[in-house]
Parts: C-alpha cells; sequence; structure tokens
C-alpha cells in the first residue's frame, strides 16, 4: 500500500538569503516543502537534513521540491526566492 501525503504548501514566505540565520520554519517542520525563484540563477542552501549544496542554474517559475532550512547569500544569484511550507 503506498503511502499518501500531502504535497501542498500552506505558508509561504520571501527569503533573504542569509550567511548566518535560518529560515523562519512554521512550528511542527523543519524546513521548507518547495523553493521557487522569480529570476534564474545558482541557488546555495543547507537542506533540512544538514547538507550544503549549491544547486546550479535553478529554473525560475518552477517549485522545486526541496528540503532547506537556510539559504545562503554566498553563491546564491537566483532572485524573488520564495519559501513554501
Amino acid at each position: 500500500m503506498a503511502l499518501i501525503t500531502d504535497a501542498s504548501g500552506s505558508r509561504a514566505a520571501t527569503v533573504t538569503p542569509s550567511d548566518t540565520l535560518d529560515l523562519s520554519i512554521p512550528s511542527g517542520l523543519n524546513g521548507t516543502k518547495y523553493i521557487c525563484v522569480g529570476v534564474s540563477g545558482d541557488l546555495s542552501v543547507i537542506t533540512s537534513g544538514g547538507d550544503t549544496v549549491t544547486l546550479k542554474a535553478v529554473a525560475a517559475g518552477i517549485f522545486h521540491p526541496i528540503s532547506v532550512r537556510r539559504v545562503l547569500s554566498t553563491g546564491t544569484t537566483a532572485t524573488g526566492i520564495v519559501a513554501v511550507y
């Protein structure tokens, strides 16, 4: 039997990249459900699992299913970033 989960987001917030501050994640969650960018570019993040990675050439206008706790300013060139929870 397949596990069915709710993939929709119920909250969203504009992201200001920071090398020192985690996102303001709603209570009960450990990261984002999706990240969307308004202008394509690289997106440097710390995932909910603690990995630091740079996603190259992230496409604009698409909801990217990645759970992150921080969007880093160093290495991020994408703009208009929105986190969906």
